[in-house]
């Protein structure tokens, strides 16, 4: 058991979807948490963030920070990918070890995984075949933060570890079509069609893909429990532990924003990887689970919509 309370918590990209969660999660339980914003730290600098560790001395930090998109975005940028997130994930690292900082986490993806992984997806499929095209650079970068996580433990003994978390969704989400996921991007696209009065809303590919979500706020409850209940080498799963697919999700989510028209599925788009889940058995033995159903989570998130983000969305 690793204590949290009384500890200085950095939450590095905490005007991210996960970071922002991890903080309302941690300010919740009264926890004290250290944030700095672009303006202030540019993460991409090892000098600065040297400085701002060494002048802040959190005792705990987690990585949440990271250039992320979706499959366009990953295909028009493979630099920014995997350089800006190759520097983000070492500078913290070597700032936080040379500072002593009692515990680190290091936030992953299930992209990291082959695309021929059986399913579900355990923690030992990592490096065992090709990656997906798709994402690869980001992949990789998130590959190397786990092993360089790894390699802190062994040759420093430090309490660094990694969580992989499933597909998120939530509050603070991406609604830009070029670089969202695929729930905002339906959301918005039910939306526009909705509001338009529109017959018809496209959704790409089959629509058979099967498909793990999990809505941020559960994904912000499962990291503290791991900072406080988890040690060890190996990177650990973060899912649900239950698939949907991409045409069941997206009917629902027009039946949460209440468009009535039909669904036309684009076959000449993209599927991606038929099947992605998660294996979460060693997180789920250990006594966590996830609280919040798709179809409640759907709704937060549109609500979440509505009140927050709606003049974000407006100006994409």
């Amino acid at each position: 058991m690793f204590a949290l309370a009384g500890k200085k918590i950095w939450v590095a990209g905490h005007r991210g979807m996960v970071g922002a969660a991890l903080v309302r999660r941690l300010a919740r339980d009264g926890h004290r948490v250290l944030t700095a914003g672009r303006e202030t730290l540019d993460l991409m600098r090892q000098a600065e963030v040297e400085a701002f560790v060494a002048a802040q001395r959190p005792e705990v930090v987690v990585i949440a920070a990271a250039r992320v998109g979706g499959i366009a975005a990953n295909a028009a940028r493979p630099v920014d990918f995997l350089h800006d997130n190759l520097l983000i994930e070492a500078n913290i690292m070597r700032a936080a070890a040379d500072a002593g900082v009692a515990k680190l986490l290091f936030l992953g993806s299930s992209c990291i995984y082959p695309r021929e992984a059986p399913q579900p997806i355990v923690e030992d499929a990592l490096l065992t075949g090709p990656l997906e095209a798709t994402n690869q650079w980001y992949a990789i970068a998130k590959i190397a933060g786990i092993k360089l996580a790894e390699a802190y433990r062994r040759q420093y003994g430090l309490d660094f570890i990694s969580a992989m978390p499933t597909n998120l969704y939530g509050p603070g989400d991406n609604y830009d079509l070029e670089s969202s996921h695929v729930i905002p991007a339906l959301l918005r696209k039910a939306i526009e069609a909705r509001d338009s009065g529109a017959a018809t809303m496209t959704v790409w590919g089959s629509g058979t893909p099967l498909r793990e979500f999990m809505h941020v706020d559960d994904l912000a409850d499962a990291l503290v429990f791991l900072l406080e209940h988890y040690s060890a080498d190996a990177h650990i799963n973060v899912g649900t532990g239950q698939e949907v697919t991409i045409a069941a999700v997206a009917q629902t989510i027009a039946d949460t924003v209440g468009f009535k028209g039909d669904l036309l599925f684009d076959r000449s788009r993209p599927d991606g990887t038929p099947r992605k889940l998660m294996d979460s058995q060693r997180l789920l033995a250990m006594g966590w689970a996830p609280r919040i159903s798709l179809r409640a989570g759907l709704a937060d998130a549109y609500a979440h919509f509505i009140e927050s983000d709606r003049a974000r969305f407006a100006a994409l």
